[in-house]
């Protein structure tokens, strides 16, 4: 077998650029594309939320399908290069498309485009999204080299999705108005045509700059799991169960969030400045995140065990939660104030994603113990489908929310005004409740059923490592 040399600066550089391409793309779809076709389009709320639901379903479950044909292509530029080059260029295109929807088309016509876009948005962000982590075994050395890279990649995603969040606003509004936008609505829909086609250049660009440095050095045998295996392994294996369910519902608490955030920054807390508070708001929240990740845990961790870090991270944003919603029914515009619960809540969400990932890794040590067989790369292709079920029901609860309590623009009004006094209850009580209930439901289910101590996973470790060192005396 050919030995790996080690990965060079600007290998790294390389594959981390793509992933910051790959999750703007991301974000800039999962926290605007319900508010650019309600909002903006005019199409129904719960149409729209139906239509986040069922594709974010469709695209949950077509993560094995594709796993399973990257699995069996074979080709001169290797296995994963050519999904991931082709996966990128139709997604970019298809970006594009779906925040391109012509201002001629209503009604049905519009919830079909809406509909259509979106689904082969998921599919072709599927196409290249299992490549780009599945092809990490073929060009790095097992062991410290490969959990760096994915660290490093993990941590440029999140740079990407932060980009998006900070400019994402503000471009809009400078884009518009130099496409000639007659009105408020025609420079938000002209503006996000065009930043969508910004950053599906960008995407390919920092694709391109992946593919042509990253070379597969070996073939590797990429085992996927199909959605039977998942649930299998979640039936025998009540431990992963556990973690899926706190997955879910901390992933469920913070996409409700970001949905309508934005609702409220602009038909509520200052509509008139809303755009440089609402960026000022994600500006930091984003920073808070990765430097709770980067800098926070790390430091709990010197003097806590995780659980006891989980527990600390969720009454840290259930405090935030309180503390927005009292700010919020306070009448102030300081938009300061807001960063206080911006910090308890987005560092919180920046730990227990950190968390979670440990303690999905100790239930695959539990796993091998109970069932005799180890279910590694199962248990972590269902994050993914977990993270995209979360991301679906949030944008279906969000848009329940945005219909019963009419939150939209009033169209007669010569300037952006504020929505009525029970609208606005409305959306604050359920963008702060609604997410307290569900990282209850969550802290519930963890504190009841989750029994991997630290003492028990070393108990585990060990009695591991006697039944291998018995095998092989055997």
């Amino acid at each position: 077998m050919e030995t790996k040399k080690k990965l060079s600066v600007g290998e790294k550089f390389a594959y981390g650029i793509g992933a910051v391409g790959k999750d703007m793309v991301y974000m800039l779809s999962a926290t605007y594309i319900l508010y650019y076709y309600q909002d903006i389009m005019g199409v129904s709320a719960v149409a729209m939320g139906i239509i986040l639901f069922i594709a974010r379903i469709f695209d949950a479950f077509n993560d094995p399908i594709m796993g399973v044909l990257v699995a069996k292509t074979k080709t001169r530029w290797g296995k994963f290069r050519p999904w991931l080059f082709v996966g990128t260029l139709l997604n970019a295109v298809v970006l594009f498309l779906m925040f391109s929807a012509p201002p001629t088309l209503n009604g049905s016509g519009l919830v079909a485009y809406a509909a259509t876009t979106y689904i082969l948005w998921g599919v072709t962000y599927t196409m290249m999204d299992i490549p780009y982590w599945s092809m990490i075994p073929a060009f790095t050395e097992s062991g410290k080299e490969r959990e760096g890279l994915s660290a490093l990649a993990r941590s440029c995603a999140g740079v990407g999705s932060a980009i998006i969040s900070i400019i994402t606003v503000l471009s809009v509004s400078a884009l518009g108005n130099l496409a000639g936008g007659a009105n408020a609505t025609e420079i938000e829909r002209l503006g996000y045509k065009y930043f969508a086609l910004i950053i599906a250049i960008l995407f390919v660009l920092f694709t391109t700059i992946t593919c042509m440095t990253i070379k597969e050095k070996s073939s590797v045998e990429m085992k996927q799991a199909t959605v039977g295996e998942m649930f299998k392994s979640l039936v025998q294996n009540d431990q992963a169960m556990t973690m899926v369910i706190a997955i879910v519902m901390i992933n469920t608490a913070l996409y409700i969030t970001s949905n309508l955030v934005i609702y409220f920054f602009k038909y509520d807390f200052s509509p008139a400045s809303w755009e440089a508070n609402y960026t000022s708001f994600n500006t930091f929240g984003g920073a808070f995140q990765i430097l709770a990740m980067m800098v926070l845990f790390p430091l709990f961790r010197r003097f806590m065990n995780t659980i006891k870090i989980f527990y600390v991270s969720f009454t840290m944003a259930m405090a935030g939660y309180v503390l927005l919603l009292i700010i919020a029914f306070s009448g102030t515009a300081n938009i300061y104030l807001l960063l206080i619960p911006a910090f308890l809540i987005m560092s919180a969400i920046g730990m227990l994603n950190v968390i979670v990932t440990v303690f999905l890794a100790n239930t695959v040590d539990y796993g091998e113990l109970k069932n005799n067989r180890r279910d590694e790369s199962v248990i972590f292709s269902m994050q993914t489908f977990v993270v995209k079920l979360a991301s679906g029901i949030a944008a279906l609860v969000a848009s329940v929310v945005i219909s019963v309590f009419h939150i939209q623009k009033d169209e007669t009004a010569a300037v952006l005004t504020a929505i009525d006094e029970s609208s606005r209850m409305g959306l604050r009580l359920c963008m702060t409740i609604i997410p307290i209930v569900v990282l209850l439901i969550g802290l519930f289910v963890f504190k009841k059923n989750y029994i991997l101590t630290d003492e028990k996973i070393e108990e585990i470790t060990k009695s591991l490592k006697e039944t291998s060192i018995s095998e092989k005396c055997s």
